[in-house]
């Protein structure tokens, strides 16, 4: 279901909880919500439609990638850049890492790490601040 875009800044500002199995609308919701706004928007955290639980989506240019629960556990190549949200009016200034490593639960709930670089990092970055409650 497609599911309107939170803009409440409390709400963005609480931290998100542990995504599990049962999660699954969630995940459905945020494909649906995404696909929706494509044109505008290339990956939401699991807040950004009202749920407060860790999951992003992101579309990785081959297809939509769902990491529950991810972490960022290597960062190098530091820059600034300038970003837009749905959740948010206007750009912000960020600074974000080149090159990161994530690990995460998919949506086969398995376990899984990998390297990202370039947008793709900078947009799972991005979502991850959302899940801790992070407004830049």
């Amino acid at each position: 279901m497609i599911r309107p875009i939170n803009k409440d800044i409390v709400s963005l500002k609480r931290k998100s909880t542990p995504a599990s199995k049962s999660d699954a609308e969630t995940i459905q919701d945020l494909k649906d919500t995404l696909k929706a706004h494509k044109d505008g928007c290339v990956g939401m955290a699991a807040n950004m439609i009202g749920v407060h639980k860790r999951i992003i989506i992101f579309d990785s240019g081959l297809g939509y990638v769902v990491m529950l629960n991810p972490v960022i556990t290597r960062r190098d190549g530091r820059y600034e850049t300038e970003e837009g949200c749905l959740s948010l009016t206007g750009t912000r200034k960020a600074v974000r890492y080149q090159n990161i490593t994530v690990r995460y639960t998919g949506e086969d709930m398995k376990q899984h790490q990998a390297d990202y670089s370039g947008f793709a990092a900078q947009i799972i970055q991005h979502e991850c601040d959302h899940l801790n409650g992070v407004i830049i």
